[in-house]
């Protein structure tokens, strides 16, 4: 990327983000501008930022800091809303929120694409999640990336994989002892750990 490139990368960047939190915040231009500045990317942020973050910004007080804070989190709450009501319409169970890491987002991407329970969760395969890459034979011939369901969550393999165990384990397929690394047991004359040579394993 030439140094041209990237300044145009910058700019373009600097005004979605500004775009973003005025149409979030309900905020002019200029005080958008300001928070953008000060490294705020992201509705998450501004809400959940000491406020003191907020108000030292130049021409902030307290007051404004407090009411940018306040709307951003409205509008968060107003987003979860909105999901949850989407999620249900989709007909995706309850309990699939308590997949470990899942959010209501995730939910409304699954649930558009055919998973709504947890047992349909722990079926899929990690690469219907997180998508795979298609190497082509012919030389030169390009890639092809497969979108999964949960593409554009920033979810790595690992952390995919650890939610489709923890959906079996919930679907009562398999137990949380499974999951466990298993023991190995002590080779003949070793002292096995509980001090007597070639003790049974305990299952």
């Amino acid at each position: 990327m030439t140094e041209a490139e990237e300044s145009e990368r910058r700019q373009k960047e600097f005004a979605e983000r500004t775009q973003l939190l005025m149409d979030a915040l309900d905020v002019d231009e200029v005080i958008a501008q300001l928070l953008v500045t000060e490294g705020f990317a992201s509705i998450e942020e501004v809400a959940f930022v000491d406020l003191s973050e907020i108000s030292h910004i130049e021409g902030f007080d307290a007051d404004t800091a407090e009411q940018i804070q306040n709307r951003a989190k409205e509008f968060l709450e107003n987003q979860e809303a909105e999901r949850d009501a989407k999620r249900r319409e989709l007909g995706v169970a309850d309990d699939m929120a308590e997949i470990p890491g899942i959010t209501t987002a995730m939910m409304v991407a699954l649930g558009e694409n055919g998973v709504k329970t947890v047992e349909d969760f722990a079926d899929c395969a990690t690469d219907e999640l997180v998508g795979w890459t298609e190497r082509k034979k012919e030389k030169d011939a390009e890639a092809i990336r497969h979108k999964g369901f949960l593409d554009g969550f920033e979810l790595s393999r690992t952390d995919v994989e650890g939610m489709i165990m923890a959906a079996r384990v919930q679907a009562g397929w398999i137990t949380a002892e499974d999951l466990e690394p298993a023991t190995e047991e002590p080779a003949n004359g070793e002292e096995s750990p509980d001090g007597g040579e070639n003790a049974p394993a305990q299952s």
